[in-house]
Formats: C-alpha cells, structure tokens, sequence
C-alpha cells in the first residue's frame, strides 16, 4: 500500500489490546507504509478449533443416514473392521475435500459472504424439504 505522507513522520498506534501495535515510519513521501499485525483479531487455539469441529460432526453424524448405512454393511459382511476402516477412509476424505474447499473459498471470498451464501443456502433446502412434506 502506498501512501504520500509529510516527510520525517513517526506515528506508532497502539491497538485494542496493548501487546499489539502497528509502527508507520516515512522518511521520503515516496516510501512504501507495511503494516504488522495478527492475521486475525480472533484467532482461536488449535484446540479450540478441534473440539469444535469434532463434536459438531460427531453429533451431526450421529444416527445419519452414513452410520446407518455403514450398520447395515458391518451386520451383512461380518467384517467389521473392513467395514470400520472403509467407512473412516470415506469419512476422512470427504473432509479433506470439504476442508480444500473451505481453504479455497477462504482466499477467495469474504467470511461474511460465505456466511450470507451458506445461511441462504440452508433456507432453500429447509424450504424444499418442508415443500415436500406439505404436498
């Protein structure tokens, strides 16, 4: 970003919180202004971001049509470890698409953008399966 300043000007800001600052120096109008900051003022721990994912999808999955599917598979082939391993092998690449995906929109559209799209998104479907019900 550059931006024409006075020349020898030092402004140092501090942010919300008083480890965070960002430092402007200029000497010369034509010199570039960086800015250094956390990527994001909310950035939550690893393990927050863990738990919170595990136990969304644990409880969204549960009782699904998927381990449903994967029951009645396990009590047909008397194989349940070929079935288990199977099962967590789809599992685990359906995130890895989901989570590609989700990195992938990141870069290139507003968080609040895929919010917007996502909340629109679930209504259309909400409306369509309460559609099918009333007809």
């Amino acid at each position: 970003m550059k931006i024409d300043l006075p020349t020898q000007l030092l402004e140092e800001s501090k942010l919300k919180n008083n480890s965070e600052h960002i430092a402007i120096t200029v000497e010369n109008p034509t010199d570039t202004i960086t800015e250094s900051q956390p990527h994001s003022a909310f950035k939550q721990s690893s393990w927050t971001v863990f738990a919170t994912t595990f136990v969304t999808i644990f409880f969204a999955e549960f009782g699904d049509k998927t381990q449903l599917s994967t029951l009645l598979i396990s009590a047909e082939s008397q194989s349940p470890w070929i079935v288990f391993g199977g099962a967590a092998l789809a599992m685990i690449t359906t995130s890895l698409l989901g989570v590609l995906l989700g990195c992938w929109i990141a870069t290139r559209i507003a968080p609040q953008t895929v919010e917007k799209l996502a909340s629109i998104s679930l209504f259309l479907i909400s409306m369509m399966l309460l559609w099918d019900v009333v007809q």
